[in-house]
């Protein structure tokens, strides 16, 4: 079964505090275990003849920013047969006994007839390093390197007008992570602060960051009267702005701790409502709050579905309020604009109007008949055969704006057997990036009316019936070459990852899929389906989740790495890479 929508998006874990806990009481458990496991290794290395040294894997762990070593560093295997503690200097050292030699490279029991091929490393304090290969791979007869990066932190102090601690007070962490070549901001941990106004993010990676505060009622007895005025403290961005556009962002080196305080000004709340016209089913409803228009957290309002109304309580200010339904057959959404001006305030009805469906028509121009292949979607129930563009194109859209969880659409289950309709359905009013990832072939243009959503995006309105064109081509141009700069390796030396990956960009303004290529063990690569155009082709040494070939700007730290080539259909393109480093 195949997804409509685009490829997953890989998240980094979230830890709460209590997770951290267990986490360092695991740790402490592991150190105890590994004490064990190293009194064990120092005997039987005692007992070892001199021709069994090539069982011996050694290694030192090492600070990725410094590159001083890290001592009492716990080293594992990822199966947990072998652990230990790095000495003072940071060394490790492994006695394994050798279960057999295979194409001149050695074997190393595991206790369960299996292979020592990786090793890792963890210290309280330290992260894996973003830009290293992880987990090591072991190779017989060399030495290893396991870099860890210190951790980042922001912490700082909330206070009151008059310097007192704010004590409770929710605080937002955001990061600037890529997603599908798109940089978006999007929440990474939340703390509240302790009785002293305090509040710390820890574990954090090198990276770009806002903090925010979110809204706090004023609840002390003494200065609010039963009936009175509401009062309570809008949420305040990092430093003192008032949305989350304007904060301005932390930029972290790895091991640093910012500093990041922030006073909270006390206002009065004024309860508002927005009656709700036309909501025409009992699904759920989000309602987001846009100070000023500018998309991002810190206010919220509920929903009353007794009196279909939108309610709360907001100080003084301009807002823009969305909301959007869910239904089991189709989705809605409305907006209004409001105004609090020191009473309380009601806007006008909203208006809930269906999300719109756009159809998607494929023409496949394909030279080759290959591709005569089929796959199956399946709701549980009903299992139905699919092929051609449902099989060949995975056809998704993401909001314009960088802020928050992507508003999307996704393509129409078919409805029988016979359903080879593509259709976008549950797009809200607002703009789009068209994403396209083909399985065969390559998009060779994509438009709607006058419109290259290659390169430009799509516009929703609300009742817009308009037609998608898509065509697609498979004739390919073909990508083959070798790393320059990486160790020689033979086929039978054990190594199972990459040496390397090759990472073809589109340049701005032209045609062409961003496509990561793996090398293999001896340094070499071959991709026969890249799609025609102009790209800069950059070869590193690890994996790289974060470029940002969507974002032209953010693509000029780019400009002096790689290569540029132009593919033309059906091409032969032989090139050699020099690899680089994920930090430079």
């Amino acid at each position: 079964m195949r997804s409509a929508d685009g490829p997953p998006v890989r998240r980094k874990p979230q830890w709460s505090p209590a997770r951290v806990t267990i986490e360092r009481l695991a740790f402490s458990l592991l150190i105890l275990l590994a004490g064990r496991v190293v009194c064990a290794r120092q005997g039987l290395a005692q007992n070892l003849q001199p021709d069994n040294q090539a069982n011996i894997v050694r290694g030192i762990v090492v600070n990725a920013v410094t590159h001083e070593p890290i001592g009492r560093a716990l080293v594992y295997s990822p199966d947990n047969r072998y652990a230990m503690l790095s000495d003072g200097e940071g060394h490790f050292e492994f006695t394994l006994p050798k279960a057999a030699a295979d194409n001149g490279g050695v074997t190393f029991a595991t206790g369960n007839s299996g292979k020592l091929t990786l090793l890792m490393a963890r210290k309280p304090g330290f992260l894996d390093d973003p830009h290293g290969t992880r987990p090591v791979e072991v190779l017989p007869g060399a030495e290893f390197t396991i870099a860890l990066m210190p951790e980042a932190l922001i912490k700082g102090r909330v206070t009151l007008p008059a310097a007192d601690p704010a004590r409770g007070v929710d605080v937002q962490l955001f990061a600037r992570q890529v997603q599908d070549g798109s940089p978006r901001w999007m929440q990474r941990n939340s703390a509240r602060t302790n009785s002293n106004g305090e509040y710390r993010f820890a574990e954090l990676q090198p990276g770009i960051y806002k903090v925010l505060t979110r809204e706090w009622m004023d609840n002390d007895p003494e200065a609010t009267a039963p009936g009175g005025q509401l009062h309570g403290f809008p949420p305040v961005y990092y430093p003192s702005a008032t949305d989350f556009a304007s904060a301005s962002t932390i930029q972290l080196t790895a091991g640093q701790t910012f500093q990041g305080d922030f006073s909270l000004v006390r206002q009065p709340y004024y309860p508002v409502k927005i009656p709700v016209a036309n909501r025409e089913h009992n699904g759920g409803m989000n309602v987001t709050v846009l100070p000023q228009g500018q998309r991002g957290p810190g206010y919220s309002l509920g929903y009353n579905t007794g009196r279909d109304v939108i309610e709360g309580q907001l100080p003084n200010g301009k807002y823009l309020v969305e909301a959007t339904t869910f239904g089991p057959d189709f989705s809605t959404s409305g907006s209004v604009n409001l105004t609090v001006s020191g009473a309380p305030a009601e806007g006008p009805a909203m208006v809930l109007a269906r999300n719109n469906s756009l159809s998607v028509n494929v023409k496949e121009e394909f030279n080759t008949a290959d591709g005569h292949s089929s796959g199956s979607w399946s709701d549980g129930k009903h299992t139905y055969a699919i092929h051609g563009p449902r099989l060949d194109l995975q056809i998704g859209v993401a909001a314009e704006d960088d802020f928050g969880p992507q508003r999307s659409g996704s393509i129409r289950a078919p409805a029988g057997a016979n359903d080879d309709s593509l259709v976008l359905e549950n797009l809200a009013p607002g703009r789009y990036w068209l994403r396209l990832h083909a399985s065969r072939g390559y998009v060779a243009s994509a438009t709607m009316g006058g419109t290259d959503l290659l390169r430009e995006s799509l516009v929703v309105v609300p009742g817009a019936n308009a037609m998608i064109e898509i065509r697609m081509r498979d004739d390919n141009a073909e990508l083959e070459g070798a790393l320059i700069g990486v160790p020689a390796t033979s086929a039978g030396s054990g190594r199972v990852s990459p040496q390397g990956f090759v990472y073809c960009i589109p340049l701005p303004e032209s045609s062409g899929q961003f496509l990561e290529i793996p090398a293999s063990f001896d340094g070499r690569f071959d991709y026969q389906m890249v799609a025609p155009g102009v790209y800069r082709i950059i070869a590193f040494g690890s994996p790289q989740q974060d470029i940002p070939y969507r974002d032209a700007e953010a693509m000029k730290a780019y400009e002096t790495k790689g290569q540029i080539v132009h593919f033309a259909a059906g091409q032969k393109v032989t090139l050699q890479l020099q690899v680089i480093s994920g930090s430079e």
